[in-house]
């Protein structure tokens, strides 16, 4: 009770804030007494602890005219006495303001104050003489009401409204805060603040937090000394400890001597007190439900089993994307609180609240906050605001630990579905055996449950799918002369690679000294070595017992060689293989080789397509270290699992994920490979008149490289065969060839040949080897009767050897008939004048 009879405010209670800018007035009442200054915003506050089971009361004169810029705020709960500092929190009572009321707000630390009741508009009129008195209570059950009363003798008090907020249940102090305008410095009175607390705490909430600890709520703060004998469950069993929480006088924490019984629980609470002293006549009870300890879940605790994320066209789900998660224990109760999901990469996660639980064997829907009455009737939803937009294609998808440690991984693919027109849209991803919670495609596919997927319950495809297969070693490479990254094909367990004596150099004092696997899937594991390693010596690295996240383990010990790389020249990397037009679905690949003695990094190199208006769409191949060995093949496009899926290869490895390739026109381009330095590797012109012209369709048909040490030039490539599915992505090339060797100037290699497209013997080749330079050569083939049937070559400058490809048609674009054909070679060098003449007999060939 504060009515300045004493003449001050300086002690019974002691004001703190402004105190220079109020007074007590001869009529003994508070007067505020600031500078006559514009905008000046005043604040006293005094300690007090009453929130809820209260009445405040209190006496005000605005002898103003009230307006957004002249009103008062008086505060009936604030957690701190600086009421006029942003982040403050509480209730206050605003007299004036815009609307000219008495109205109720809530403050959160953030954001302008929130109605709790709105009280009616132009209610405070007087230019000179608003006297009012202003009554706030709040029940145990948060329940506000608003009175005033004009006549200022608490005889006629009207209610402005009532409402219900449990936002904030404690209180640090009560206090005024003032803002106007220069005219109004000394026009504001107030008078006979009455707080006071008459109701016994109610009790609100109990919840367990380990086996034999209970935490229990109340309405309000309650006495700091409590007696453990006053707790009993109604089983009998009483507490053995009772402790007020050090920083929320409303919480009290509980621990009984034996562990809490599961099930339905009664507590019972004899003589509750508040900090005033009001005491319960009756014992309190409340239900509650123990469902065990809630843990923090660990690696493949918690699983995400089900993905929608193309949830249109709607086959009969609501057309929302979400995720379902699994508890696979049988016993352990999962306390998600803290538990983040994000896209790997992304700033924001969506975060599980305080209280979101999974219970043992348990599955819920996890979805956009927005979205959460949607999926109401599938039984237990988890709606979090920044939930993740899943990629249609394929996304990464992240559960991370409250210690930001990786609990469950996915990275999901479009071609997972498996079935063309469930990709489309509106069928679920479903995880097929959770018992196998690491595989990827392998154990997962596409609903077949008739309304596209099973939210919330067991998986419609659900089926015995274990793992037993060892992780495999891919690749090693280097990155820097003392460290090594070793990369797995399936996800490890990080805790049992962590030793660095399972692994070592084969044939070498060199030592690993430290050992990092890398979330958040654990595929990769980094190595640090005692000593540099030198440039271009292969060494092989061993591991022992490496062990996937299931337990499977390698037997004795996987190996992979690597080496530190050494700087490349042009035409040590070129261009192997490009499918420029994929079939339907398909996207476009380049294939590098390496065919120099070097290891070589590509980290930093560009794949250009250098168009003919001088601009160029560059793309980088790698941001990381990709070392390349000698006579190594890699595979470049965005997508490695729809190449694969075209085209089976038994060396996954060999892919590597581009986020974006140059531009690659179905009709023609250039091509160019580029090193860290923006130096020209390679550079190719392809143009779809390169493709045999045999082909009725060129989709999904690439180009290959015949000779790895030949020129990129047309010559040299050809189309990928029929027998091989039309393209070779990390595969030895269908169309290759050896270099033929010999002692003649000319020699025909094959003599028979089959251009009809099969991949056996397509064509033909001319190859060369000169004495010396400076030859040009004309090449023309005629056919037994001596009729002219391709001018293959026409005065074309020779290196010292090399070849010419013939496939078989003739000038007119049309296959050769079955026969014998003469290729009449004319070499003639300018320098000398020197002419000679060469004939060389094929055989065009079919298969019966």
């Amino acid at each position: 009770m504060e009515s300045f009879a004493d003449g001050d405010f300086a002690q019974n209670p002691t004001w703190t804030g402004d105190v220079t800018s109020f007074q007590v007035n001869a009529l003994k009442q508070l007067q505020s007494n600031g500078p006559a200054v514009t905008g000046t915003t005043l604040q006293l506050a005094t300690p007090s602890q009453v929130a809820t089971g209260a009445t405040w009361e209190f006496y005000a004169n605005l002898k103003l005219a009230t307006s957004g810029s002249n009103y008062a705020d008086v505060w009936l709960t604030a957690d701190r006495a600086e009421l006029k500092t942003a982040g403050t929190k509480g209730y206050f009572v605003r007299l004036g303001g815009t609307a000219d009321e008495i109205a109720l707000f809530r403050q959160d630390a953030t954001g302008s104050p929130v109605y709790v009741i709105n009280g009616k508009d132009a209610t405070l009129t007087s230019a000179n003489n608003n006297a009012v008195r202003v009554r706030v209570t709040r029940s145990v059950a948060n329940e506000w009401t608003l009175e005033r009363d004009f006549t200022a003798t608490s005889q006629g008090y009207v209610s402005e409204g009532t409402a219900t907020d449990a936002t904030y249940r404690s209180s640090a102090y009560f206090g005024i805060k003032l803002v106007y305008s220069a005219a109004n410095s000394r026009n504001f009175y107030f008078d006979d603040f009455r707080v006071s607390d008459t109701t016994p705490p109610a009790l609100i909430g109990a919840k367990t937090t380990a086996s034999r600890q209970l935490d229990v709520t109340f309405s309000e703060a309650v006495a700091e000394v409590q007696s453990a004998v006053n707790y009993r469950l109604a089983s009998g069993a009483t507490a053995l400890t009772a402790q007020r929480d050090a920083t929320d006088p409303a919480l009290v924490h509980l621990t009984f001597r034996a562990d809490l019984p599961l099930g339905n629980l009664v507590l019972e609470v004899l003589n509750a007190t508040d900090l005033f002293g009001n005491t319960a006549t009756a014992p309190l009870s409340i239900s509650f439900v123990n469902q065990g300890f809630a843990v923090a879940p660990t690696v493949n605790q918690v699983l995400i089993t089900e993905i929608m994320a193309d949830e249109t066209p709607v086959v009969g789900l609501p057309a929302s994307e979400y995720l379902e998660i699994h508890n696979p224990s049988v016993t352990a109760l999962l306390d998600l609180a803290g538990v983040r999901l994000l896209k790997q990469g992304s700033s924001t996660a969506a975060v599980f609240p305080a209280g979101a639980v999974l219970l043992p064997g348990e599955y819920a829907v996890v979805c956009s906050s927005t979205r959460t009455s949607q999926f109401a009737a599938y039984g237990k939803v988890f709606g979090l605001s920044n939930f993740p937009s899943l990629t249609n294609a394929g996304d990464q998808v992240v559960l991370r630990g409250r210690d930001g440690r990786t609990l469950f991984e996915i990275s999901y693919s479009d071609t997972w579905y498996k079935d063309s027109r469930k990709k489309d849209g509106g069928w679920a991803l479903e995880m097929v055996d959770v018992t196998n919670p690491c595989a990827g495609i392998a154990n997962w596919t596409a609903s077949t449950d008739a309304s596209g997927g099973t939210p919330g319950r067991l998986n419609s495809v659900h089926a015995t799918n274990p793992d037993t297969t060892p992780p495999a070693l891919l690749r090693a490479v280097t990155l820097s002369p003392t460290s090594l990254r070793l990369f797995f094909g399936e996800k490890l367990d990080s805790t049992a690679m962590l030793l660095p004596a399972l692994y070592s150099l084969l044939g070498s004092a060199n030592t690993v000294i430290k050992v990092v696997p890398q979330g958040p899937d654990f595929r990769i594991v980094d190595l640090t070595l005692a000593t540099a390693l030198q440039v271009n010596q292969p060494q092989t690295v061993t591991v022992q017992h490496a062990t996937d996240c299931v337990g499977n383990a390698t037997g004795p010990a996987a190996f992979a060689t690597f080496a530190l790389p050494s700087a490349p020249a042009s035409n040590d990397i070129v261009i192997n293989e490009i499918l420029f037009n994929p079939r339907t679905g398909g996207v476009d690949f380049v294939e590098l080789l390496n065919r120099s003695g070097k290891y070589l990094d590509v980290q930093g190199w560009q794949l250009i397509n250098a168009r003919t208006d001088s601009s160029a769409d560059a793309q980088p191949v790698s941001a990381a270290s990709y070392v390349l060995a000698p006579g190594q093949l890699v595979v470049l496009t965005t997508r490695p699992d729809i190449v694969i899926s075209h085209y089976p290869t038994n060396d996954p490895a060999a892919f590597l994920l581009m986020p974006h390739l140059p531009s690659l026109p179905d009709d023609a381009a250039v091509v160019v490979l580029a090193d860290a330095a923006g130096r020209t590797l390679d550079r190719y012109a392809y143009d779809k008149k390169q493709h045999l012209a045999l082909l009725n369709d060129l989709n999904g048909v690439s180009i290959e490289r015949i000779r790895a040490d030949g020129p990129s030039q047309p010559s040299n490539f050809h189309s990928a065969a029929s027998t091989v599915g039309y393209a070779t992505p990390g595969r030895q090339n269908s169309q290759y060839q050896g270099d033929i060797a010999g002692d003649k100037v000319f020699r025909v290699e094959p003599e028979v040949f089959t251009p009809d497209g099969d991949g056996q013997q397509d064509f033909t080749t001319l190859n060369y080897q000169l004495d010396q330079g400076g030859f040009a050569a004309s090449v023309t083939i005629y056919d037994a009767q001596g009729r002219l049937t391709r001018r293959l070559v026409r005065n074309e400058t020779l290196a010292t050897s090399g070849f010419f490809q013939w496939d078989g048609l003739t000038d007119r674009g049309t296959k050769a008939p079955i026969g014998y054909y003469v290729l009449f070679v004319e070499l003639f060098q300018a320098s000398t004048g020197q002419k000679q003449e060469y004939k060389k007999n094929v055989v065009v060939g079919a298969h019966f």
